[in-house]
């Protein structure tokens, strides 16, 4: 009698662990990519001058290794509201003085054909004859306040002129570097040259100038 019931234990016990490996075998699998993934993501936005300029610089360099920033002014791409001194497009002037030549680079944050499209462009290279008084070479080293600090330093050196007039939107902003400063500047104008706001702010330092 005592080898049947050790038997029977024993049949029980094998059983128990069959029906653990059973249960266990029941369970959902972890799914790798859940513990990896990522949340989505949302639309591209608006980006300031130098997030898109140093990405336009290293392809222009690519070009001529002697590149001369002449301009960079921000663009519209339809379907986004440029504000605050970021823009969803970008336009640098390069100038080539061993090429003789100048080319418009662009970034834009996303496509809109057939013009516009994501990413880095190249212009056609124009003939070029070198600086001159109204469109000087930007000195990168002087170029260290980004686009949406100078809108601010411009929009609160005008406050009082924009209050009276939220009418008036921003109808120019662009860097650039005129012989009347002798050093990067950008120019803000909120409405026109006749009934307008106009600020010059220091692209080196971020104070608003005068003008001469």
């Amino acid at each position: 009698m005592g080898a049947v019931l050790k038997q029977c234990a024993v049949s029980a016990v094998v059983a128990m662990l069959l029906l653990a490996g059973c249960v266990e075998t029941t369970k959902t699998p972890v799914n790798d990519e859940s513990k990896t993934a990522k949340p989505p993501v949302g639309p591209p936005e608006p980006v300031t001058a130098k997030t898109a300029f140093w990405l336009m610089y290293t392809q222009a360099r690519h070009w001529s290794t002697d590149i001369e920033i002449l301009r960079l002014t921000p663009k519209e791409v339809p379907g986004f509201k440029n504000e605050a001194g970021k823009a969803a497009m970008w336009e640098a002037m390069f100038g080539s003085p061993s090429l003789h030549q100048y080319r418009v680079y662009s970034y834009a944050i996303a496509s809109s054909p057939p013009d516009i499209f994501k990413g880095v462009s190249a212009g056609l290279r124009v003939p070029w004859s070198g600086a001159t008084r109204d469109a000087m070479p930007v000195e990168l080293t002087s170029f260290n306040v980004d686009s949406d600090a100078a809108y601010q330093a411009a929009a609160t050196d005008g406050a009082a002129w924009l209050k009276k007039n939220p009418d008036k939107a921003l109808s120019s902003f662009a860097l650039g570097n005129t012989f009347g400063f002798h050093a990067p500047v950008w120019y803000l104008m909120w409405g026109d040259k006749k009934s307008g706001y106009v600020a010059y702010v220091d692209a080196n330092s971020g104070k608003v100038l005068k003008e001469k």
